[in-house]
């Protein structure tokens, strides 16, 4: 919000005053001010002047020669190139020996022969930002209105002798999005009086009943709880006054119409936007608030027509057609414009999320817009209205009939908190007494009254609607009494140690296990292009991908349902920049959805994705590169499980899935007493997919992380060092082909029990010597118990038992 002190001070003395000193107490009481803007740039000795003559310049096609009357000694000759300059017009003239932005300095010259007593001035000549006066004067010298009295000082009339404050207000502080609201907080910090507008003392009405020209209705009660016109005939539009364009461009508005500028000013003014329609446009001599049924459509103010959406809030006319966006802007075909003679004259409460919801649906902010978003003060309605209708009869020559015409759904109440002083002074480590306090509430206009005890009874106005509990007053007596008077005290009370919660700690573990192991760890878009999300879907089986409504760009329109299509694009990224050999790891979240449009939160799943792909090591002059296989993406996930003690409970099973190579891939499950979870992928990338993104061999893993959360121990469990000795038995069986070693290891460790300490495949072989389809798988075991040494026959009665059960099991047969 920007904030004129020259404003300002109609409100609140400012006399006095340093402006840098304000802000500074403003800041300190809780609203930053984030600039202190200046509007005159460097303009001196500029003074309104009138062109009484223009004729030609004789040697220059382009260039005139004015006479001005400047209110000086005598009338000035000055060359000027603007096209617009003409005899009889009011301009800004720079004397001789003037001053202007950007360090120009004027002084007499001649131009083609032709003698020059100054400068004709433009809005941006004069630092004036052009883009915020009408249209027609945005090129050109600057035209003053007809009747500025000649030799004026143009900061004067212009307004450039004024401070502007910009307000950076917090989402809560919708209070201060209004002149008269600044003027609140400023009283209070200076302890000054405020003088407020009574539009009520000084309107005038007609005889004429204005319920007689127009009607109100509230069909949707639940996001509309006040409707209000005011009906006013016989205006002329045209120029609002100069003192109100110039307040208007120094809130950052560009003024329009008389009409129009009035509404701008009353809702920067009081914080309650208003809207004025062409009476004649309303068919059926009434106006409603209903919802917009889905589809329907309706022109704005800016031309472009809008489809709505289903319970978007409508301003419409007699025969239930749209004639504007409640709360946004207005229809086109109600615009008032050059021929309009009568106004109804529209301010209201509207629901704040549904303002919201419309206006972040069609990507339409307006400034009333962001004043209903935030809540409006209600009880600003009607003084807003009446203000309005009073400058329209001054400035617009307008009549106002009689009455408001509204619908009232409920009525703005002030709420009253009770406030114990005890509890103020305990959280705020002060000895303030009630007498200080009841004038800190003096001084920001609360009513304030004792209750029993050492209690206060505050009633808070609607103006400050983020003023809702105790603790909210007690912040205000914070602000007012100075945060620097507050001492420092030690913290009192009981305290609550921190610590991680299980998934935060495991991730943290599991992070520095990769981190020490070698491993990158990259952190990728959570948006990623339409289609990707698809590419893998083993973790999201029958889940959709999330679309963005409005997405940064089409390589980023929806939620990732998982982390290898950015691991793979991050891989190419590094591979065209001549990083080959990559060990990366991202831990991060996959969204997936069941809905075809969303109506609620979709599923976030957290999930760890492995990428590896170039050599084992870097080159060396004695040992020739090896590439990356898939045991060794395996085996990082082995030892991630052997850490987080769940080694026992995972198992592998070759598998094929979407975007994995067919032969070099398998799927990782968890088998606990509920029942055997898929925890994961694990594998090479199809080779179609690797030439795509042009990758050598790369091998991906991607992991369930809440089975691991659940699962995990939550400390490490350490083992004593064994203190009898172990015994090994190797053997290597001959199966069919299709036998998976992880069948065979599951089977080994289930039949051996407890003896069985260790158990590994150190060799598999394949050869015509087997005969077709088979394998050789060479195992080793080893045995040792806790309490004692084994014997031979313990041992060969435990390794007899598996290989009967191999055999039996899977036909195979002992290599000899």
């Amino acid at each position: 919000m920007k904030v004129s002190t020259e404003w300002l001070s109609e409100y609140v003395s400012l006399d006095q005053v340093v402006i840098e000193e304000l802000a500074e107490q403003i800041t300190r009481s809780g609203i930053e001010i984030d600039a202190i803007e200046n509007r005159n740039k460097g303009v001196t000795k500029v003074v309104a002047g009138y062109v009484k003559s223009k004729e030609k310049h004789p040697d220059a096609d382009k260039l005139n020669v004015c006479i001005v009357d400047a209110g000086q000694e005598e009338e000035l000759q000055i060359v000027c190139g603007a096209k617009n300059v003409d005899a009889g017009q009011m301009v800004p003239v720079a004397l001789v020996g003037a001053k202007l932005p950007g360090g120009l300095d004027i002084k007499k010259a001649k131009l083609r022969g032709v003698h020059s007593q100054g400068m004709i001035c433009s809005a941006k000549e004069l630092g004036l930002n052009d883009k915020l006066l009408p249209k027609e004067q945005q090129e050109g010298i600057l035209v003053l209105p007809q009747g500025t009295e000649i030799g004026t000082p143009i900061a004067q009339l212009l307004g450039l002798d004024d401070k502007v404050l910009d307000f950076d207000l917090t989402p809560n502080r919708s209070d201060c999005l209004s002149m008269l609201g600044a003027a609140y907080e400023v009283a209070a910090i200076l302890d000054r009086e405020i003088k407020l507008p009574e539009p009520d003392k000084k309107l005038i009405e007609a005889a004429e009943p204005a319920s007689e020209r127009i009607a109100v209705k509230i069909d949707a009660e639940e996001l509309c709880s006040r409707y209000a016109v005011r009906y006013i005939s016989g205006v002329t539009v045209g120029t609002s006054p100069q003192w109100m364009q110039n307040r208007l461009m120094a809130a950052g508005i560009r003024p329009i119409n008389n009409i129009v500028d009035i509404t701008n000013y009353v809702m920067l003014e009081y914080g309650q936007p208003l809207h004025a329609f062409d009476a004649d446009t309303i068919k059926g001599g009434r106006i409603g608030v209903r919802t917009a049924e889905a589809g329907e459509k309706l022109v704005t103010l800016d031309g472009q027509e809008r489809e709505l959406e289903a319970g978007a809030l409508l301003i419409v006319d007699g025969e239930n057609q749209p004639v504007g966006l409640a709360g946004v802007m207005g229809g086109l075909d109600s615009e008032v414009t050059e021929k309009t003679v009568n106004i109804v004259l529209e301010s209201a409460k509207f629901d704040g999320g549904s303002i919201r919801k419309t206006s972040r649906h069609l990507g339409l902010r307006s400034e009333a817009s962001l004043r209903f978003e935030k809540e409006v003060d209600p009880a600003a309605v009607i003084p807003a209205l009446n203000r309005a209708a009073e400058l329209m009869t001054l400035y617009a020559g307008g009549q106002v009939l009689q009455g408001v015409v509204e619908a009232v759904v409920s009525e703005a109440e002030d709420k009253v908190i009770t406030l114990s002083l005890k509890k103020l002074n305990a959280y705020l480590g002060t000895d303030i007494s009630a007498l200080e306090v009841k004038a800190i509430f003096a001084r920001l206009h609360f009513e304030c009254g004792d209750v029993a005890g050492d209690s206060l009874e505050v009633r808070i106005p609607t103006r400050r609607g983020d003023i809702t509990r105790d603790v909210d007053l007690i912040e205000e007596v914070a602000r007012l009494y100075g945060y620097d008077n507050i001492p420092t005290t030690a913290i009192e009370g009981p305290t609550t140690a921190g610590g991680y919660t299980k998934p935060q700690a495991l991730r943290r573990t599991l992070r520095g296990l990769l981190v020490h192991g070698g491993w990158q760890e990259v952190m990728g878009y959570s948006f990623i292009h339409e289609g990707y999300g698809t590419m893998f879907p083993q973790l999201g089986a029958g889940g959709r991908e999330v679309k963005l409504a409005m997405p940064m760009s089409e390589d980023r329109s929806v939620l990732r349902m998982s982390l290898i299509p950015g691991l793979i694009n991050i891989a190419a990224y590094n591979r065209n920049r001549k990083q080959d050999n990559l060990a990366l790891f991202e831990m991060g979240s996959v969204f997936q959805t069941d809905e075809d449009k969303l109506t609620k939160q979709p599923r976030e799943i957290a999930v760890l994705g492995l990428l590896l792909t170039g050599d084992r090591e870097e080159k060396r002059w004695n040992a020739a590169p090896e590439k990356v296989d898939f045991f060794d993406i395996k085996g990082a996930l082995e030892s991630i499980f052997v850490y987080l003690g769940i080694s026992e409970l995972v198992s592998y099973e070759a598998d094929a899935p979407q975007g994995f190579h067919p032969g070099r891939s398998a799927s990782v499950y968890l088998n606990t007493s509920s029942g055997k979870q898929k925890l994961g992928t694990v594998g090479q990338l199809h080779p179609e997919l690797q030439r795509e993104h042009d990758l050598e061999d790369t091998y991906v893993a991607e992991l369930l992380l809440e089975p691991v959360y659940q699962y995990a121990g939550d400390t490490a469990v350490y083992r004593e060092l064994p203190r009898f000795p172990s015994m090994q038995r190797d053997i290597a069986v001959v199966v069919e082909a299709d036998v998976e070693a992880g069948a065979l290891l599951t089977a080994i460790r289930n039949t051996a029990g407890e003896l069985l300490e260790e158990l590994n495949v150190f060799d598999v072989y394949t050869g015509s010597k087997l005969g077709e389809n088979k394998k050789s798988v060479a195992l080793s075991l080893v045995y040792r118990h806790k309490e004692r040494t084994l014997t031979d026959e313990e041992i060969t009665a435990a390794h007899g038992q598996v290989v009967s059960m191999l055999e039996q099991t899977f036909r195979a047969e002992l290599r000899k």
